[in-house]
């Protein structure tokens, strides 16, 4: 399961005591991340880490999704998203989710610093809208895999054909797919295309990721020597070598 590929947080819960900082703490994540927390409440930092780490258990993370807090702030976790079919099939999404001071009162929001033409999707500065699926937001019922699973579902036709017109971000995506969905198709696939090129995967300073910062998530191009070097290790086959059924 690709949600047991998380990293798990190894976060101090402890409560506070007197000889403890009260400004700005540091964490360190399982993997050896030092991280220096904002200075938002306790609670929530106990909420938001206490929520990174359901995602080890099984269908919290979805399927073709990775997520981490970024390393100089729990309140903030960048992700990304391969999405597998549909309109948007190879698509390579990163997006951000990040935290409010008073969470789980109110829910995190998304930003996508991949461009993609989608009517949830803002085209000015990627912010994703929540309100179809959490209208009202329920902290006692709702948590951040339910946004997780959201943001994937918004993908597939289902939830397309179900979004209403004031719910959109982007009205053009939403007109095209009800009114000329051939053309939506054609920039739902150039959106994908686009996501998977040298220069949105690799540029740091890509002119999707103007001021929304560095995402923790960096992809590397590999050389084929160390593409066929890894692939033996997790015992890959080259296509042409994958029998037929």
């Amino acid at each position: 399961m690709l949600s047991s590929l998380v990293p798990s947080p190894s976060l101090d819960l402890s409560s506070p005591t007197k000889n403890r900082p009260t400004k700005q703490k540091t964490r360190t994540l399982s993997t050896g991340t030092l991280l220096n927390t904002d200075p938002s409440p306790a609670l929530t930092r106990t909420a938001v880490s206490l929520e990174y780490a359901s995602l080890r258990h099984t269908g919290h993370c979805p399927l073709g999704m990775y997520v981490t807090p970024s390393p100089d702030n729990l309140m903030v976790w960048d992700a990304v998203f391969f999405v597998h079919q549909g309109y948007y099939t190879d698509s390579i999404l990163k997006f951000r989710l990040t935290f409010p001071p008073d969470y789980p009162e109110r829910p995190p929001t998304v930003q996508f610093l991949t461009d993609v033409f989608h009517p949830l999707i803002s085209q000015q500065d990627g912010t994703f809208n929540l309100a179809p699926r959490f209208r009202p937001w329920r902290p006692k019922e709702h948590h951040v895999f339910d946004v997780l699973h959201w943001v994937k579902a918004a993908f597939k036709k289902h939830a397309l054909d179900d979004i209403k017109d004031a719910d959109c971000f982007n009205k053009e995506a939403y007109r095209l797919y009800h009114d000329t969905t051939s053309s939506f198709a054609a920039l739902a696939t150039q959106s994908s295309m686009l996501s998977q090129s040298a220069s949105a995967l690799f540029d740091r300073d890509h002119p999707s990721m103007a001021g929304k910062g560095t995402h923790s998530m960096q992809f590397r191009e590999l050389r084929t020597e160390q593409l066929s070097s890894l692939r033996a290790k997790l015992g890959l086959q080259d296509w042409e070598d994958v029998p037929e059924a």
